[in-house]
Formats: C-alpha cells, sequence, structure tokens
C-alpha cells in the first residue's frame, strides 16, 4: 500500500500495491485553517508523548537510587501529566500527618531529644531513620525548643518586672540628697514660682500644663523639653502635682534649677482645698483596689506556680497587674483636673515618661468641636505592636455589663499627652461616670478590667474624644526596640510607655539618647547619683 499527500495538504491518496491501477482519492476537510500547521502539531504531539514515556520510564527505574538530571525531571513532571502524586508530595502528607498527630506524647525533659539541629541532623544519617521516625523526633526537638523558649520568656519578664517596679539606687539617693538640700539651703526652699508670678497660676491666657508625679528626674527631664522647645516659654505655666513624701525634693530641684522665663509649680496632693474638704472618691477606690490586689500579693512566685496559666502574654499582664504606678493616686488624679484647677479653661496632662521635642503652644488652636478630650488614636498606624489597640484590648467584653455597652472594634485612645477642655468637662458627668466604673470593677473582682487608670478612662470619656493628628504624640518606646529612631524625631512628643523607661538600665540604648538630650549630666546632684546617659 503507498500513501500519497498531496502538497496543499488537502488530498490524500491511497495505492493497494504495484500493479494495481485502482485508488482511493479522499478530499479533506476545506481549508479554513492550515494544513501545514495541522501536521506540525501531530508531529508535536507524538514527540511529547514519546517524552511522557520515556520521563515515566526512568521514573520508575530510578527508584530510591540518586537520579539523573533527566530523570529528576521526569520525576517532576512526569507523574503530574499522568494524574499520579509524587513521593515528594507523599513525603510531605507523611511528615504533616505525624507533626499533627496531638498523640505523641509531650517530651519528658530534655532526655534523648536533639537539642541543636546538628544533634537531630547526625542522629537522622546515624540510624537511617523512616520519614516516621523523622518526623516524630523533629517534632520533639521542636517542642522541647518551645519549651525553653516560654521558660525564657516568662524569665525575661520576670528580671523586667523588678528591674520596673524596683527604684533605683541613683534615683533613691537624688531625692534624699535632694531631700537634705531643702532642710538646710534656704534656696532651695524659695517659693515657687516668685510672688509676682503667681497670677500666672490662675490666669486661663497662659498655656498650662499638668504634670503628676513622684519621680524628681523624669519630671525634670519633662519640663526641660518643654521649656527648650516651647517658642514663647514665657507664656508657659507648668503645674507639678506630687506627693507628700516627694514634695521636698521635687520643690528643691525645680527651686535650685529655675527654668526662666517659665512659671513652675509645684504642689503636694495634701495642699489642694478641693482634697482637703473631706473623702474623695478616687482614694476610696484606691483603698478598696488594694485589698482586691491582695490576691496577687503571692508575687512573681505565684504566678508563675504549679497549675498556673503559663502563657508568656498571660504571665505578663499579671506581673503587669503587681506593678506600684497603677496603686498611685498619681496615675488617678487626672481625673480630677476641674476640681484642682477651677480657675482653668484648658491644660494639657503631661505623664513623666514622655519627652517633648516641638512647640505645643499650637494645641490650644486646636479645636475640640465641644469634646472634652483631645487625644491620639491608637488603632492606627505603621506599628502593629503599638497601633493596633481597640476597646477589646482593654476591656472583657465577655462580660455582660461591658458587651451590653461598648462596640469591642471601637478604636481606643491614648493618655500621655492630652488636652483637656476643663469647661466642657465641668458640664458633664464624666469624673462621677469614671468613679462608678471604678466601683462595678471592684464589686466584680476586677472582671470588667484588670489593671490601669485607662480602661475607666476609655469609658469614662466615651463619646466625648476629639481625635488630633498622630504627630502630637508618639507612644511605644518603652515596649519595643525596633521603633524607628528616624520616626520617633519627627514626633512632637515621644511616650516611653512601657517598662524599659529612659532612666532604668533596661531602657532600649538607641531609643534612650531621645531622653538623655534634656538631662544635664554635669549637674552636681547627677554626677553625685552617678546618674549617667549610658
Amino acid at each position: 500500500m503507498q500513501l500519497h499527500i498531496s502538497p496543499s495538504l488537502r488530498h490524500v491518496t491511497f495505492s493497494p500495491g504495484k500493479g494495481v491501477r485502482e485508488s482511493i482519492k479522499v478530499k479533506l476537510w476545506p481549508r479554513l485553517v492550515s494544513y501545514r500547521m495541522v501536521f506540525y502539531v501531530l508531529l508535536l504531539t507524538t514527540f511529547l508523548l514519546r517524552f511522557v514515556f520515556v520521563l515515566t520510564a526512568m521514573d520508575t527505574i530510578d527508584g530510591e537510587t540518586e537520579c539523573s538530571s533527566l530523570g529528576c525531571i521526569g520525576k517532576k513532571f512526569g507523574p503530574q501529566l499522568l494524574g499520579r502524586r509524587s513521593e515528594s508530595t507523599k513525603v510531605l502528607d507523611e511528615i504533616y500527618r505525624v507533626l499533627e498527630d496531638d498523640h505523641i506524647q509531650e517530651v519528658p525533659g530534655d532526655q534523648e531529644v536533639p537539642k541543636t539541629l546538628e544533634e537531630f541532623i547526625s542522629e537522622m544519617k546515624t540510624y537511617k531513620s523512616d520519614i516516621k521516625i523523622f518526623a516524630s523526633r523533629l517534632k520533639s526537638m521542636v517542642t522541647l525548643m518551645e519549651q525553653k523558649t516560654r521558660a525564657a520568656k516568662i524569665q525575661e519578664y520576670l528580671y523586667r518586672h523588678v528591674a520596673s517596679s524596683s527604684i533605683p539606687k541613683q534615683l533613691h539617693c537624688l531625692a534624699l540628697r535632694l531631700a537634705h538640700e531643702h532642710s538646710v539651703n534656704v534656696a532651695a526652699r524659695r517659693p515657687l514660682p516668685d510672688p509676682e508670678r503667681v497670677p500666672s497660676l490662675v490666669d486661663p491666657s497662659y498655656h498650662h500644663f499638668v504634670l503628676a508625679s513622684d519621680n524628681v528626674l523624669a519630671a525634670s527631664t519633662v519640663a526641660a523639653s518643654l521649656v527648650a522647645n516651647a517658642r514663647h516659654p514665657e507664656r508657659v505655666v507648668l503645674h507639678v502635682i506630687t506627693d507628700r513624701k516627694t514634695h521636698a525634693p521635687m520643690h528643691a530641684w525645680f527651686a535650685l534649677h529655675p527654668l526662666a522665663p517659665a512659671v513652675i509649680e509645684v504642689r503636694p496632693l495634701h495642699r489642694f482645698d478641693w482634697l482637703a474638704k473631706g473623702r474623695v472618691p478616687v482614694l476610696e477606690a484606691m483603698e478598696k483596689d488594694e485589698k482586691v490586689r491582695a490576691r496577687f500579693r503571692g508575687g512573681s512566685s505565684a504566678i508563675i506556680a504549679d497549675g498556673a496559666d503559663k502563657r508568656p502574654v498571660v504571665v505578663a499582664a499579671k506581673l503587669q497587674a503587681l506593678s506600684p504606678k497603677y496603686n498611685s493616686v498619681m496615675n488617678h488624679i487626672r481625673i480630677n483636673l476641674p476640681e484642682l484647677f477651677p480657675s482653668l479653661d484648658k491644660v494639657v496632662f503631661l505623664d513623666d515618661d514622655i519627652v517633648i521635642q516641638a512647640d505645643l503652644s499650637r494645641l490650644w488652636e486646636i479645636d475640640l468641636h465641644g469634646k472634652v478630650n483631645g487625644a491620639v488614636e491608637t488603632c492606627r498606624g505603621g506599628d502593629k505592636f503599638v497601633m493596633t489597640k481597640r476597646l477589646k484590648n482593654y476591656l472583657n467584653f465577655s462580660h455582660p455589663l461591658i458587651s451590653e455597652k461598648f462596640d469591642p472594634e471601637e478604636c481606643a485612645w491614648a493618655y500621655g499627652m492630652n488636652v483637656f477642655d476643663l469647661e466642657a468637662w465641668r458640664r458633664t458627668n464624666i469624673s462621677q461616670t469614671y468613679h462608678h466604673w471604678l466601683h462595678k470593677n471592684l464589686e466584680s473582682q476586677l472582671s470588667l478590667w484588670q489593671l490601669g487608670t485607662l480602661p475607666p478612662g476609655l469609658i469614662a470619656f466615651h463619646g466625648n474624644v476629639h481625635v488630633i493628628d498622630p504627630y502630637w504624640h508618639m507612644l511605644g518606646l518603652g515596649y519595643q526596640e525596633n521603633t524607628s529612631l528616624s520616626d520617633a524625631r519627627r514626633a512632637a512628643v515621644v511616650h516611653f510607655n512601657g517598662r524599659a523607661k529612659p532612666w532604668l538600665d533596661i531602657a532600649f540604648p538607641q531609643l534612650k539618647p531621645l531622653w538623655a538630650k534634656y538631662v544635664n549630666f554635669s549637674d552636681k546632684f547627677i554626677k553625685t547619683c552617678n546618674i549617667r546617659a549610658s
């Protein structure tokens, strides 16, 4: 038989053989497409089929031995083209199955478990283990590493708790020396402010700042940075509120280190007329709060005792509840600003762990639109650790008192640098609401929130907060060391909220210069107490 294809690829002629004249001529389909293209496609398809056959054969021949380059291609593509699962997929499935198996026993200590990757690889090579043993030993090693990491993290939290809760000897030294100076040096007892500047304390045309602190070094740094960056320091009035024991050293510092032309007032709480008139709700709440928190008085050993929840995030929260600042009147007194300053219309309240890097007089130009509290929101921003806070991060929404009244996804805001319209505040019941919820939380054994003054503040100021530009207040410098120094330098106020305060040894070294810039390390009191920049 002979086959003849016409050059145009439109006719195919079949001849039975030699000597036979009959032939069959077949006319193919109309030339809608190129027949040459059809022909080439058929050739290519034939080649691919042979190629797949060769790859599949080599896949079978290679078996478990080291494959050649062509065989490896066969292993990779051949089974896929034929709808078969590759060996690598089977291996991965077996590893996942073992890793996800909850019936594998916990690692008993670190016995016979590889402690390093090198030990693990050496063991696998020595015993020629199968894939199940490989995955099981891998899981044991990772579990052991996880246990050690968790223990190390908890130990870190314990050390940070001790470091942040204790008074460094340098700060203790500074307070003692200043207290002594106050008792022996008449200059350290001079009136603050000078008598001719006293009227400015109640003049609402000045820019009034309020700072509540029992830390002389921290308060002095805030004051120095405020005045140094003020465009019109002669219009700055700083009211420093402190407790009875810190009053003498605080007064001595500012008497011996005047920040003229700014006006500085140092007043202990017991000298405020409003506070001396009778029982104060916030002080009553603090007394009850201390009794409720007595269940934590087992200290860190009780928190990490057998049977306790040892997840690092839970341990950190419980240790934070032990912090002395949460039972300090300095942390609660801001809720009574309208009573403390009855003659003023607007104030800016400052925490003592901030540093001011720009002129803050423009805060008085911000229109709060009838709201009471001008604050920075903490749910928007590039910092995923600090700027992702919503009400659900502070309040217990599993409690019906909270879930019925508030939205867990509502954005939170920050204390640390707040503009308060005291005139608008006096027309509300914010302070009463704050005290009401404090008592509710104490009655529920701290089940509405566990610690801090921000949660009741979020409730009390709810609906009375005006959001201001994040430029005015950058947070988180005491929580994490990956804060960008360039970003921090561009903020008007940087806040070292968190355990790593800039005056502690655990401060992040690359961020501490932002604070140290405003400390005079050549001062005789600073030098005598061995307070250094690093």
